[in-house]
């Protein structure tokens, strides 16, 4: 007798058992004659531990503990989507696209969104190796132990496929499971879980595996991103997926135009109700892939793809209270305080009121009946009084902080009010405190928003540099605080001093100084020093800066507290400026040059080409204009491009024609 064999045949048959049930939703044999086969392997394995591995699927019923996912980089970014709430958008979004290929004949691909939890899942020769959640797009948790228990989801592929490829996906619950959960912990006295979607992502961060296993997730694949795909537009990668294992939903279609997009929407606005999992709107794709790299990407989101969002649900409910919270920058946010009401899944007693401009808009007061959204099925917000309550009297906006008592300051033409108590407001200072130690920005481990709270109180931070002091001695005193806690909270601020340029200067939280914007000063100035000397006309020069943010800059600077607290972060080790990598190649040749890139390539990848092009010193425009000095062509340029380059007269070169650029000039 082969062990070896029957083991791997069982493995296979097994594999084929999970997939009937959980993909297809056919199953061949009971639930019965499934596990007796599964005990039966798990018997061989244990007597023959030399054949184990890992993606068998015995392993499925978890068991490993997880006590720290490990945050992992993703190979390529996750971008969100924009939105869209009317066929209008749709239609302005199709005339963008048309600005870029020109007209040729667009096809795109619909698919339902469902609303869970954003997965990436790694296979290497056709096994599942790594699964990493979204995180913030750039890095994610590791969750791959806990993914490996959804059944839906194939540990070993069948079929031709690349050696490598990511593919994305949802981790939803199904609704008639949510409910089950649900109706087991009334029974045992426990409070029900709030929505399907928050339950599934917090089910993906338990430690132990065995107790994933027990919730019944489930995974719908959607995007296949890779080199050498065996195909060339997404309907066809879908169709790919499915032939190799993965559960794709089957309500997908190829449209031939925006008409039929809009009739799978007004389909499945009415049906979706009728679905076994919650969705809340349709993602619309343009389906050929030479397009998508034509139109490539914003800085957040892909401009070959777009969420139409169905209409939020409403609900009324009753005004209980306004309350005013001060943020880090000192600006007041007015709350509306409700009786809690069922919406969209979940519990609400909150809605932010934005400012007073839209409070006297609304003429909303304590006490009304009013109408509650999901704005985006997100965040709710008061759109409407349904019912005036006893108030007789309009809701006066506050005229000072209601938490250090200064008088509020409103500038002409912004639409809040603000604090100008910077340096003395507790919740201005602790603000700025936990956006120092954000994941985007320093990313300190250990070091959590209530901690900064904690740490302020107690006398032991009064700014962000003050953390750079802390010792093991003074934080393990603070409430929920131990030994080892308090070691890898020091630990993780020391770790932070290598946190590159870029993000430390996002982190000091300059006005209107957003992530995209610290990265492309960081790159110009180079270092913190040449920064602070920048005049308004040098920063206003640097590309995409304006004045509104140039002036923040300038202001930042000039305050004696921000110098005081830069030069005491320079004397603990943090990082303020850029570290050159040093690349043999690189050169200053093509200085001045701007170039667009478009089209398909053999010799690089266009991030490859791009990359190329600023190493020597060049700049890549998005778009062809005046100022552009060459285009560089690939094959399935988009015909829009190649008009306006030839009706502005610039020369379009190919990519050899680049090399040899670089190759004269060095």
């Amino acid at each position: 007798m082969d062990i070896q064999k029957t083991i791997q045949d069982l493995r296979e048959e097994l594999n084929l058992h999970n997939h009937n049930y959980y993909v297809l939703d056919q199953p061949s044999i009971s639930d019965f004659e499934f596990d007796q086969k599964l005990k039966h392997l798990q018997d061989i394995e244990a007597k023959n531990p030399e054949y184990f591995d890992e993606n068998s699927p015995t392993q499925r019923v978890g068991g490993t503990i997880t006590k720290n996912f490990q945050t992992v980089v993703h190979d390529n970014r996750m971008y969100s989507l924009d939105n869209s709430y009317s066929k209008e958008d749709l239609q302005d979004w199709e005339v963008k696209i048309q600005k870029v290929l020109g007209n040729v004949g667009l096809q795109y691909t619909c698919e339902l969104k469902y609303d869970g939890a954003s997965i990436s899942i790694t296979y290497e020769n056709g096994k599942l190796s790594k699964a990493v959640t979204r995180g913030d797009g750039f890095q994610g948790d590791d969750v791959t132990n806990n993914i490996k228990t959804i059944k839906s989801i194939p540990l070993q592929l069948n079929g031709n496929f690349p050696s490598k490829f990511d593919i994305r996906g949802e981790i939803i619950l199904p609704l008639e499971g949510f409910e089950k959960m649900n109706q087991e912990l009334i029974e045992i006295g426990e409070l029900p879980y709030s929505n399907p979607r928050n339950t599934a992502s917090g089910s993906l961060k338990l430690q132990d595996s065995a107790e994933v296993a027990k919730r019944p997730l489930d995974c719908l694949l959607y995007f296949i991103i890779g080199t050498s795909l065996p195909f060339n537009s997404q309907y066809e990668g879908l169709q790919t997926a499915r032939n190799w294992g993965f559960k794709v939903p089957s309500q997908s279609r190829l449209a031939a135009n925006l008409v039929e997009v809009f009739e799978f929407i007004n389909y499945w606005d009415t049906h979706r109700h009728d679905l076994p999992y919650e969705t809340d709107g349709v993602v619309i794709k343009v389906n050929d892939f030479n397009h998508q790299n034509e139109l490539g990407y914003t800085a957040k989101s892909p401009r070959w793809a777009i969420a139409y969002k169905f209409k939020s649900e409403q609900v009324t409910t009753t005004l209980n209270s306004i309350s005013y919270q001060v943020g880090r920058t000192g600006a007041i946010t007015p709350v509306a305080n409700l009786e809690p009401v069922q919406l969209a899944g979940t519990i609400v007693k909150r809605a932010s009121l934005h400012n007073a401009d839209q409070m006297e808009k609304l003429d909303i007061r304590v006490g009304d009946e009013v109408f509650v959204e999901k704005g985006g099925e997100i965040i709710p917000k008061i759109i409407g009084v349904a019912k005036r309550g006893n108030q007789a009297k309009a809701t006066q906006y506050i005229s000072h902080c209601p938490e250090c008592n200064t008088k509020l300051t409103r500038k002409e033409g912004e639409a809040q009010h603000y604090c100008p108590n910077f340096y003395g407001c507790p919740p201005q200072i602790i603000g700025r405190i936990q956006h120092f130690i954000s994941r985007k920005a320093m990313d300190i481990e250990g070091l959590g928003g209530e901690t900064v709270a904690l740490l302020y109180s107690n006398g032991l931070v009064k700014d962000y540099s003050d953390l750079y002091e802390l010792t093991i001695d003074q934080v393990i005193p603070l409430e929920r605080m131990a030994q080892k806690s308090a070691e890898n909270l020091v630990n993780g601020i020391e770790k932070s001093k290598d946190i590159p340029f870029e993000r430390v200067l996002f982190a000091l939280g300059i006005r209107f100084v957003g992530e995209t914007v610290a990265k492309k000063i960081a790159k110009h100035y180079k270092n913190i020093e040449a920064l602070s000397q920048a005049s308004l006309m040098d920063l206003v020069l640097v590309d995409e800066i304006g004045e509104r943010i140039a002036q923040s800059v300038i202001e930042f600077f000039e305050n004696n507290n921000n110098k005081i607290i830069i030069e005491r972060l320079k004397q603990f080790g943090v990082q303020f400026e850029i570290i050159e990598k040093y690349n043999p190649y690189a050169s200053n040749k093509l200085f001045g040059q701007t170039f667009v890139v478009s089209g398909v390539f053999e010799l690089f990848s266009r991030d490859d080409l791009k990359k190329a092009i600023e190493d020597n010193g060049g700049k890549v425009g998005s778009s062809i204009s005046a100022k552009t000095n060459f285009v560089i062509a690939g094959d399935n340029m988009g015909p829009a491009k190649l008009e306006k380059a030839n009706q502005l007269e610039i020369a379009i070169i190919s990519e050899n024609d680049f090399l040899k650029m670089i190759k004269e000039n060095s």
